[in-house]
């Protein structure tokens, strides 16, 4: 009885995360297709594209999560059945994420001559270069693309996103074929072709996503007759104060993830395709946990406008259940499985290249035994995360991530990849011990959160009948 309290909601959950889930997974097929694509031409090339997307990376947890602050706002106003408040969330999170998207564009191309300062193999950045220029210029389209999304999802209309990255993905891989090995009479262009499909892709991503919006009845209204330069200074706070602490807590850790690409150049080129290879799969898992992220935050945000705290807890706990039983399967599937995935990345019947492609396979198997390992506490780490910003609680998780990935986490992985024998496998025992510290932080802050919005509701209703 008291089990089936949670398990109750995983119809639910699974119906509003699995859509969400897909789309994510979507910008990660974008890499996975882009990796294994240029993986054939060679492990300087895939090196290269990993080293192009670390900077990408950086810019993008800024965008994304940033935007991730209209999600709650809209659920809150959705569940009160107050649409100028909705629409109003919408519009200033729209117009500040045009703003940060073209800033981010123009921070990731000023930027570009870090590499050459970074320690990196030279014939990678020299391939990196080009690549990332034409990238830099999708996280345009991206991040507007990114505050449709969220609005979709504060409506629980989720699977909108999922059909526009869907069609994304298709032009994605056609066009890395044309222009990566030159067929149907384009010229080759190799990793160069790969940013083409991706800038492409992520134009048609809005633009598709809009359409479908515009048609459907819940969010016409929402999407039409947009004044977006008719702003008000007390949304564009409330935005910025909710949006720039959720921005810091996934800049803190995709750049610690970022940081292992960054060590793991400094080990070589090898070492630098192995942690992409398994940096990739994991992060295909990690868009499943971050599913029911969104999940956490869209329902708990519903139950805060509907000031149902009690409920807001049960449901927030049975997607806690729900998505570690996942991440445990996760675990077993990487650990079955830690040799034969990072093959598929690479040209085993290339001779030439068989000594590289061998080094860099036995390395990725090492690193996907930790990654089985930090599932879980990855897992429960973003989760609380979603539960804590439906509640609109953002500061002191954001101080979380900061003490647990770079106070903890970082030193551990610098220290052991630099100055130990573990090197590569020490990058990521120093990723594993800053994923558990914050998914051991968030969940006991969002349990005592969640009592105090309990305890608080409850002395006011007393109040209330004693009046």
């Amino acid at each position: 009885m008291f089990l089936s309290a949670y398990t109750k909601e995983f119809k639910y959950n699974l119906s509003l995360a699995t859509p969400v889930i897909l789309g994510m997974l979507g910008h990660t097929v974008v890499a996975l297709v882009d990796n294994i694509m240029v993986g054939q031409l060679g492990t300087a090339e895939l090196a290269a594209v990993s080293l192009g997307n670390s900077f990408m990376f950086i810019a993008m947890s800024l965008g994304i999560g940033f935007s991730t602050a209209i999600t709650p706002l809209v659920a809150e106003a959705d569940g009160e059945g107050n649409f100028e408040k909705g629409k109003s969330s919408f519009k200033h999170g729209l117009f500040l994420c045009t703003v940060l998207g073209i800033a981010l564009f123009l921070m990731v191309f000023v930027a570009k001559p870090l590499m050459y300062a970074m320690n990196q193999p030279p014939e990678v950045v020299d391939l990196a270069m080009p690549y990332l220029t034409l990238v830099a210029v999708s996280l345009v389209p991206l991040i507007i693309f990114q505050a449709f999304k969220q609005f979709s999802d504060g409506l629980s209309m989720t699977r909108y996103p999922m059909y526009a990255t869907i069609a994304a993905n298709v032009v994605n891989v056609i066009l890395n074929y044309i222009f990566i090995f030159g067929k149907f009479g384009a010229p080759e262009m190799g990793i160069v072709g790969a940013a083409i499909g991706t800038l492409a892709s992520r134009v048609i991503m809005v633009v598709y996503l809009w359409y479908i919006l515009s048609q459907k009845t819940k969010s016409r209204d929402y999407v039409l007759n947009i004044k977006l330069f008719s702003l008000s200074k007390a949304m564009l706070k409330k935005l910025l104060n909710l949006g720039f602490p959720s921005a810091l807590q996934m800049f803190f850790e995709v750049a610690i993830f970022t940081s292992a690409i960054w060590l793991s150049g400094i080990l070589g080129k090898n070492p630098q395709a192995a942690n992409q290879i398994a940096l990739n799969l994991s992060s295909m898992t990690f868009m499943v946990a971050m599913g029911f992220s969104v999940a956490a935050m869209i329902r708990v945000g519903n139950q805060k406008g509907l000031q149902r705290f009690r409920e807001l807890r049960r449901i927030a706990y049975s997607i806690f259940l729900l998505s570690t039983i996942l991440a445990v399967i996760f675990a077993i599937f990487f650990l079955i499985f830690n040799e034969a995935l990072p093959k598929l990345y690479l040209d085993y019947d290339n001779v030439d290249e068989f000594k590289d492609n061998f080094e860099v396979v036995s390395i990725a198997a090492k690193l996907l035994l930790i990654a089985a390992v930090f599932q879980i506490s990855d897992t429960i780490q973003v989760v609380a995360l979603g539960a804590l910003r439906g509640m609109q609680d953002v500061k002191i998780p954001t101080l979380i991530t900061f003490v647990a990935y770079w106070l903890i986490g970082f030193p551990i992985s610098f220290y052991l990849s630099m100055y130990t024998d573990y090197t590569s496998a020490g990058i990521w025992i120093g990723l594993l011990a800053g994923l558990t510290a914050s998914g051991v932080m968030l969940f006991i802050r969002f349990n005592y959160l969640s009592k105090k919005f309990i305890n608080a509701n409850d002395a006011q209703i007393v109040m209330e009948e004693e009046i």
